[in-house]
């Protein structure tokens, strides 16, 4: 950004931040992209950050760029991303798009809930006029076609701070205290911190230039939201529009649909008696409509699915939403009980008319007898009772740590 202000253009509406598919095995730590409109500005303007050289403004509206003007302005961003990258680490896969307009929605859709091959987006990119630029695999395509192609239906806003460049190597200094405060004065933030766990949900733990993030559903108040976060200094910051808690990335479909490294909704029927194994996770599962079975799989670090999970019973009708890696197991990221089954006691044995003594089982399926007076009794003899289940239909979310970005939002607590 500061080498586009630099070389004279100006920001047209807001920059983007757009997450990506989660599942895929080659993400990079964020597992996101950047994108930025620029041009000659019009109309109504706005701040958006601040660097050391001063305020950062958005326009309403604004004009391409002179042919020559453009060249120069992407051949020094090229420059910066190339000095900068660290493409040292591995997977990472610098690339950087321009287009002439915005790239069809439908490879947003496809990047965030499924695999997009590299061909398929520089198709995409050809299609409107668009170039690229990249180094090492060329994956990196992918991620900067999808935040050009990104519809922004439901969109939610970062103010991101980065540290000063000296600093990047050293212990991050956040103040919890003030994270937690700030949440609560401010409750257009979402994320801020995980209650359940006392973790702060702010700041990364890796050496790296962000300082801290903020969430919100609406941009207004973030610049006065980010004063009351007591921290180290903060050399810049900037606010971004993304699709962060949109859910984009789930889709409804069925199992037989869903492919390798694919999210989406499943909705179907409890068809097993969920099972707790190793570390704490749990397994059931799940039967569609159309009689296709899913194995689904509850996290134990999600801390609130698994005790849900543990509680469901066959018969149970839910949706869940999640995705798989390379097997066809589902792991799932949230659950919504829609209805609930009869819950009925264990066979109590029948009591004996003559003796008024309990009957004793004298095996599997052949029935009671009395120890008495040996009277015999039938299996159906038993007494049942309907218990109260205790588990209520409603929406599930895993503890806020334990969320994606693009997880659906949710209550904190």
């Amino acid at each position: 950004m500061r080498r586009a202000l630099r070389e004279g253009a100006d920001v047209i509406g807001w920059p983007r931040l757009v997450r990506l598919n989660p599942n895929v095995p080659w993400k990079t730590r964020g597992n996101a992209a950047l994108g930025v409109r620029l041009g000659r500005g019009s109309g109504r303007r706005w701040k958006i950050g601040e660097m050391p050289e001063g305020a950062v403004e958005a326009f309403e509206r604004g004009s391409e760029l002179e042919p020559r003007a453009s060249d120069e302005l992407e051949a020094a961003l090229w420059e910066t991303i190339r000095a900068t990258s660290r493409t040292g680490e591995p997977g990472t896969d610098p690339a950087m798009v321009t287009s002439p307009r915005r790239l069809p929605a439908t490879l947003y859709w496809k990047a965030v809930r499924q695999v997009v091959p590299v061909p398929t987006a520089r198709e995409a990119i050809a299609s409107v006029g668009g170039r690229v630029r990249t180094l090492d695999s060329g994956r990196g395509v992918v991620g900067a076609a999808a935040v050009l192609a990104w519809p922004a239906r439901k969109a939610t806003w970062e103010l991101i701070a980065y540290r000063a460049p000296e600093r990047e190597a050293s212990r991050r200094r956040v103040d919890a205290d003030s994270v937690r405060r700030t949440s609560a004065r401010f409750p257009e933030l979402f994320l801020c911190h995980d209650p359940r766990t006392r973790r702060v949900l702010v700041a990364p733990h890796t050496p790296c230039p962000i300082l801290f993030g903020l969430r919100a559903r609406r941009p207004e108040r973030l610049e006065r939201a980010r004063v009351g976060i007591r921290s180290e200094p903060v050399e810049r910051w900037m606010i971004f529009a993304t699709n962060q808690g949109s859910g984009d990335h789930l889709g409804d479909l069925s199992g037989r649909e869903l492919q390798s490294y694919g999210s989406g909704r499943l909705t179907g029927v409890v068809r097993s008696t969920p099972e707790t194994g190793p570390g704490g996770h749990v397994r059931f599962d799940l039967e569609e409509p159309d009689g296709f079975r899913t194995a689904c799989l509850v996290f134990e670090p999600t801390k609130t699915l698994p005790k849900i999970a543990r509680h469901l019973a066959e018969g149970d009708s839910v949706r869940v939403w999640g995705g798989r890696g390379v097997d066809p197991v589902f792991r799932v990221e949230g659950i919504e009980v829609r209805s609930l089954s009869p819950r009925w006691s264990s066979p109590t044995p029948p009591r004996c008319p003559d003796c008024r003594r309990p009957a004793a089982s004298v095996g599997a399926g052949r029935g009671y007898r009395c120890p008495e007076c040996r009277r015999r009794f039938p299996p159906e003899s038993a007494g049942v009772r309907r218990l109260r289940p205790t588990l209520a239909p409603g929406v599930y979310h895993p503890t806020p740590s334990a969320r994606r970005h693009l997880h659906p939002l949710a209550p904190e607590a």
